[in-house]
């Protein structure tokens, strides 16, 4: 317990590695003259000494027995317990309880465990100091509070929130652990209520006289219970140790920059009134715990993969410190990595990692419906193969009877060819034929339309004869010459109409004795008209033909 206590009050507050093994060394000379006869170099000996924890839930978490932890594995185990309980009615913090962190919260209970006892975390961003003093006033029981800062906020806003939280504290007699970050910090003067709160426990002028005097007339029943005299006094001093002992102040700072130097120069009490608790760069182990956390719910090809991208992850987080170092000794510029820094890296592998998954899957699942429709493609290639063997059976056979019937076609056209030409060359003939018809008919209707006149004449000539005339005719011996010509061109007509006319061998008539023939005709005068009129029939029917 010596050796833990002035570690918890001297090592505690040292900043480096080389300072911290300097105070180990001094300690264990310590020990070996004052403490002889024990064996505790256990403690000190080698790279990875035995870890000496003591706390004051090792019994559980609702046991106030401050003792020693026989193991780390015990350890974790009470503080597994005590993050799923407050996981079941907190939000869920996804903590890596590695050893260094674990060593934290059992630094940090034991400073708000006690009366006026305050905390200041000192660390960089992402090393864990809101998460793991959350835990620890968990496991205290206490109400963890914590300013919500907006554009408005100013120091009336802190003042009411202290008012509550002293009134929770000193009234209700609750344990309050008051979480406070600098990037709270939005007006410096909001540390002056934070400094009087530290050193003393009482902040001036936080409540005016009338809120006063109601919080001295609600504590005075508990002041008479604890056997005092309820005067004004003792009414408010025992609301104010109250105060100190519920009302603890978790300040979670970081050392980089020199805001930090500053504000404890010009506020005292953040150091001298508080117990230190420097957040140091997180060793091997712990970024090796992490990596296996945050990388197990990952699914790889094996565990020997996993296993060598979990060595990969401190490796790469070293070699960046190692070269920050470098930097700074040629540049004299600080580059930062913080645990932040690896939880990110981690983060960014987690975010490659399944984007990768996801190309790949889209990958294969593009690869498998190729291969899907391949196959398919295969088997309809298949089929319309087996068709077309069938096909091309049945389109030889088609194409055996369409060349026989081109075959045919081809004699049939050369006949065709034959008959065509024949065609074309009567239809040359007919068109030949048809122009010298058409100039025929021109012709003779150019005659026809001069001897329709004159054969109408005949026709009206015809109707004024009469048996008188033909007597007449007749009883001449010697006509004259007209007469006679006229009679010649009528026996003309007459051939082949009338029987009594004497016609030769080709139906012409005979010209010899052409008045006699004419006497004979004459001596039926009747039948002689009706010869005339059969003339005129003959000629009309001719002239429809025509």
């Amino acid at each position: 317990m010596w050796i833990h206590e002035s570690e918890r009050i001297y090592g505690d507050r040292l900043v480096s590695f080389e300072h911290l093994k300097t105070y180990q060394n001094i300690v264990f000379e310590i020990v070996k003259k004052t403490f002889s006869r024990f064996s505790l170099q256990k403690y000190f000996a080698g790279a990875t000494p035995e870890p000496l924890i003591f706390a004051q839930f090792v019994a559980g978490i609702e046991e106030k027995n401050y003792d020693l932890f026989t193991g780390a594995n015990d350890l974790s185990d009470r503080l597994h317990e005590a993050l799923k309980e407050y996981n079941d009615t907190n939000p869920v913090m996804d903590l890596v309880l590695f050893e260094d962190a674990m060593k934290h919260v059992c630094r940090i209970t034991r400073i708000i465990a006690a009366d006026a006892g305050h905390a200041l975390l000192v660390g960089v961003g992402g090393s864990g100091k809101q998460s793991l003093a959350r835990l620890s006033s968990f496991i205290c029981m206490y109400t963890t509070t914590s300013i919500v800062i907006s554009a408005s906020y100013g120091m009336a806003d802190l003042k009411t929130d202290l008012q509550n939280m002293f009134n929770k504290s000193g009234l209700k007699d609750e344990g309050i652990m008051f979480l406070f970050t600098e990037g709270q910090i939005t007006n410096e003067r909001f540390l002056v209520y934070i400094n009087d709160l530290l050193s003393s426990g009482e902040i001036a002028d936080l409540f005016p006289s009338e809120d006063k005097d109601s919080i001295i007339n609600n504590i005075r029943p508990a002041v008479k219970g604890a056997g005092l005299i309820d005067n004004k006094d003792n009414c408010w001093n025992f609301y104010i140790d109250r105060v100190r002992k519920n009302l603890h102040m978790a300040l979670c700072f970081s050392p980089v920059g020199e805001s930090f130097r500053s504000r404890a120069r010009k506020f005292p009490a953040l150091v001298n009134c508080t117990v230190f608790d420097w957040f140091h760069p997180w060793p091997e182990d712990a970024l090796t715990s992490v990596a296996q956390k945050f990388l197990a719910e990952i699914e790889m090809d094996s565990e020997e993969t996993r296993d060598s991208i979990i060595k990969f992850m401190p490796f790469s987080f070293r070699t960046v410190n190692q070269a920050s170092a470098q930097i700074y000794d040629a540049e004299k510029r600080f580059v930062y990595t913080t645990p932040k820094s690896f939880l990110e890296l981690i983060k960014l592998f987690k975010v490659m990692h399944e984007k990768q998954i996801k190309l790949l899957v889209e990958q294969k699942e593009k690869y498998e419906v190729g291969v899907v429709k391949l196959q398919e493609t295969g088997d309809v290639v298949s089929k319309l193969e087996e068709e077309l063997k069938v096909f091309s059976v049945e389109v030889e056979a088609k194409k055996k009877v369409a060349d026989a019937q081109a075959e045919i076609v081809g004699k049939e056209k050369e006949k065709v060819e034959a008959q065509s030409n024949i065609a074309n060359v009567e239809a040359e003939k007919c068109s030949k034929i048809k122009v010298e018809v058409e100039t025929e008919k021109t012709s003779v209707q150019k005659d026809l339309d001069e001897a329709l006149p004159l054969v109408e004449k005949a026709k009206e000539a015809l109707k004024g004869l009469n048996i008188k005339d033909f007597q007449e005719l007749k009883a001449l011996k010697t006509p004259p010459k007209d007469v006679e010509l006229t009679f010649f061109c009528v026996l003309n007509l007459l051939a082949g109409v009338e029987s009594s006319v004497p016609v030769d061998a080709k139906g012409k008539l005979k010209t010899e004795n052409v008045w006699k023939t004419a006497v004979n005709v004459m001596n039926n005068p009747t039948q002689f008209m009706a010869s005339l009129e059969g003339f005129k029939d003959k000629i009309d029917a001719d002239l429809v033909k025509d």
